[in-house]
């Protein structure tokens, strides 16, 4: 009896779970390894800061998802260290042996080596962290209604460092929150001095899209009453005051770091591995210099002809790389393997209601077009038929209410202490 081939996959996001999805139920055995037990949905994780969806809509369990596979299996565990040279993996609770190794470890929030800023600062890469921001900010205004002789700016200051897509999205998400929400729940307080600051190293917002979309989502922003800061670096923050380059200071108790990401690499590979925190792969996601070691999305550094400098870290790219591995660990010889190239399907993003911008390569609109297609775009990429219609009805309440009734503040459980 012909012996399966062992596919191991480290990472269960867009990158890793599109692969295992791709050789579910086929000739190979494939394990999938993951620190938490669930698929997220990243796009939408700042709506889950904001209150608008629960996480759960935009969360899918491995287990769930592989629950009918004859082939696929999940182990929750953290991977430690790769040995390439026994062909193993090494977590926290046990050893795995592979015949190809996949890693699709993907990215988290670069903090640029700013100890301080990832101390004291909220990032958004994870459900975990998403749900952090809604809890804070919520009872930043609880405490507010409380102590209030403690109303100082900062206690009212929501600055967003960083405009690219998940700045510009959460700056106009807490703007709406600000006009048509906190009013109404907190019916005594003044939220004329609650400001939302988006802060900038670039000129315009979205430097990545088109002059349009720049131009167009600033003005968003400015009608939403968002302050853009453009031009400007951050240095440090000290739990109070957000301290810039310039010299600048914002006061500030809720700092959201949206500036960069950098890969989740795994020990176990030398530094000529990797460039700017990504493995070196070839044309077929293969490492640089190991014959049955692969990386996927983000976590991966491809040069081709079109990038130079390699693809961009987005969903589309990790989703089409695993799609062409998954076809080539299918196919009978590695002579039939193609190689692969990014096609650029367009960006897009949001600002609030009937407020979006899409570049598309040939075509390029924005406003309440634009928005619907954002909309409709995002709500066929979730996974599940169920998930679809939660989110719809959710989005389609706050749509004619204005409203939602989501924002719950889940804190950790504190045991005594005494009894342990």
């Amino acid at each position: 009896m012909e012996t399966r081939e062992k596919v191991l996959i480290i990472g269960g996001g867009f990158a890793g779970l599109q692969l295992a999805k791709t050789l579910n139920n086929k000739n190979k055995k494939v394990i999938l390894l993951d620190c938490v037990n669930h698929h997220m949905f990243q796009p939408l994780f700042y709506q889950v800061a904001c209150g608008r969806i629960e996480p759960s809509n935009i969360s899918f369990p491995f287990r769930k998802i592989f629950q009918r596979s004859r082939n696929t299996q999940f182990r929750l565990t953290e991977v430690k260290e790769i040995i390439p040279s026994e062909n193993k993996v090494i977590t926290d609770e046990a050893e795995f042996s592979y015949d190809k190794l996949v890693i699709a470890t993907g990215c988290k929030t670069n903090f640029f080596g700013n100890l301080e800023m990832e101390n004291r600062a909220f990032g958004m890469k994870n459900t975990q962290e998403a749900i952090s921001i809604r809890n804070h900010v919520l009872m930043t205004f609880e405490k507010l209604i409380l102590e209030k002789t403690r109303s100082s700016e900062g206690n009212w200051n929501i600055v967003i460092v960083g405009s690219g897509p998940t700045g510009v999205e959460l700056a106009g998400a807490f703007a709406e929150m600000k006009k048509d929400i906190l009013p109404r729940d907190y019916p005594y307080m003044n939220f004329d001095n609650l400001k939302i600051i988006l802060v900038s190293s670039t000129d315009m917002p979205l430097a990545v899209m088109s002059d349009e979309a720049q131009k167009k989502s600033e003005q968003y922003l400015k009608e939403l009453g968002v302050t853009f800061m453009s031009g400007e670096t951050v240095t440090e923050y000290n739990g109070d005051k957000v301290i810039m380059k310039s010299g600048k200071e914002i006061p500030s108790n809720n700092v959201i770091w949206a500036a960069g990401v950098t890969g989740n690499v795994v020990s176990g590979f030398p530094e000529d591995k990797l460039i700017r925190n990504r493995y070196v792969v070839d044309r077929y996601n293969r490492v640089k210099g190991y014959d049955n070691i692969y990386a996927i999305g983000d976590i991966a550094y491809m040069e081709t002809p079109k990038y130079v400098h390699a693809h961009p870290q987005v969903a589309n790219v990790a989703i089409t790389q695993a799609k062409n591995l998954g076809k080539n660990f299918l196919k009978k010889s590695e002579n039939e393997w193609k190689e692969y190239e990014y096609e650029d399907k367009g960006s897009l993003a949001t600002i609030g209601k009937h407020r979006a911008v899409v570049d598309l390569p040939f075509f390029k609109f924005q406003g309440f077009l634009a928005w619907y297609f954002w909309m409709f775009l995002h709500l066929m990429l979730i996974l599940s038929v169920r998930n679809k219609l939660a989110v719809f009805f959710n989005w389609m309440w706050s749509y004619f209410n204005k409203d939602s009734s989501l924002r719950l503040i889940i804190l950790p459980n504190k045991k005594n202490e005494t009894l342990q």
